[in-house]
């Protein structure tokens, strides 16, 4: 560097008058002839390149295809949700059939006996439906009482049977698929006072 005089003024052109001139560090582009694409790559960056695609691709198609998955399952589970009363519907039309045939019959005619019949026919018909579905009656009549199966409405003195002792049901109940739906109503026998 060249010595200034102290009371010179120093310019940027007084600092670097015997030195080269820096050049600018930004780099500069490459010639139009020889831009990204025109350079030649080499057959394993092509080949990495091409691989890299096909597994955008892939898993692009892969996402889609979940994303229809989830919707169809969705779909499908709102549907099963919605029709899942039809096999019980389907099984208790019968017995609704008949009740409807058993009324009309008891209008047209006046004798009880063939009423009956009609009712118990029906009856036939809805308990085929249930065991079909997997439900059963619970017998309870002549069995001791058990608070799990049955539900105690009136206990009676009586003679015949042992004290707790179910001896007449209300109301029938029913288990499905052995979990109890419904206890049977009872009347439970008493010691004769």
């Amino acid at each position: 560097m060249k010595a200034v005089p102290p009371y010179e003024c120093i310019t940027p052109q007084t600092i670097n008058q015997d030195e080269p001139a820096m050049t600018d560090p930004t780099p500069t582009p490459p010639p139009a002839s020889e831009t990204p694409d025109t350079i030649p790559m080499d057959s394993s960056v092509q080949a990495l390149t091409a691989e890299r695609d096909d597994f955008r691709d892939k898993w692009a198609r892969a996402r889609a295809d979940l994303e229809n998955y989830r919707r169809r399952i969705q779909r499908e589970m709102e549907d099963d949700r919605k029709y899942a009363a039809t096999p019980i519907v389907k099984a208790l039309l019968p017995g609704l059939d008949g009740l409807q045939r058993a009324l009309k019959a008891a209008s047209a005619s006046k004798s009880i006996d063939e009423l009956t019949a009609g009712i118990e026919m029906v009856v036939k018909q809805f308990d085929a439906a249930l065991i079909g579905l997997g439900v059963q009656p619970i017998d309870a009549v002549g069995k001791p009482f058990d608070p799990h199966l049955h539900e105690a409405i009136a206990q009676v003195p009586n003679a015949e049977h042992p004290p707790m002792t179910v001896i007449d049901d209300i109301e029938r109940g029913y288990t499905l698929h052995e979990r109890i739906v419904r206890p049977t109503k009872v009347i439970v026998s008493a010691a004769p006072q």
